[in-house]
């Protein structure tokens, strides 16, 4: 059998080393993205997920941020508002598009416009909307 002895000591290492572990997780936790990398926009016609490396790498579309954001100045990148601050989901403003007109308008028609031609993105609701 283990001695009582034994048994506070390796109780005690334990609780050692979870303050330790606990202690170099808050340290040397990692950095936030400067921009999300995913972002999954909910909606009343399901979830729609947007991965912003595949469309911002030169491995996937390319894309610059203003090509979407098109609040930005030339090399501003600071201050990116997500698209809901100005189109919002219902808005009597005939100025702003409300937010899904915004969102079909940008992303399918991106797709459409793309340098690769017809299919070169999802065009097809089912293929961006997931319940």
């Amino acid at each position: 059998m283990t001695s009582k002895r034994e048994l506070q000591i390796a109780y005690g290492m334990a609780i050692i080393l979870f303050i330790v572990g606990f202690i170099s997780f808050a340290a040397f936790s990692a950095k936030s993205p400067e921009q999300p990398l995913r972002t999954m926009f909910k909606c009343a016609a399901g979830k729609v997920f947007f991965d912003h490396q595949t469309h911002t790498s030169d491995m996937g579309y390319g894309m610059s941020c203003r090509d979407c954001h098109h609040n930005l100045e030339e090399g501003e990148t600071e201050d990116i508002q997500p698209c809901g601050e100005c189109h919002e989901a219902e808005s009597d403003d005939e100025d702003v598009l409300k937010r899904m007109d915004a969102f079909h308008n940008q992303c399918i028609g991106c797709h459409k416009d793309y340098e690769a031609g017809p299919g070169s993105g999802p065009e097809e609701c089912q293929l961006c909307h997931v319940m």
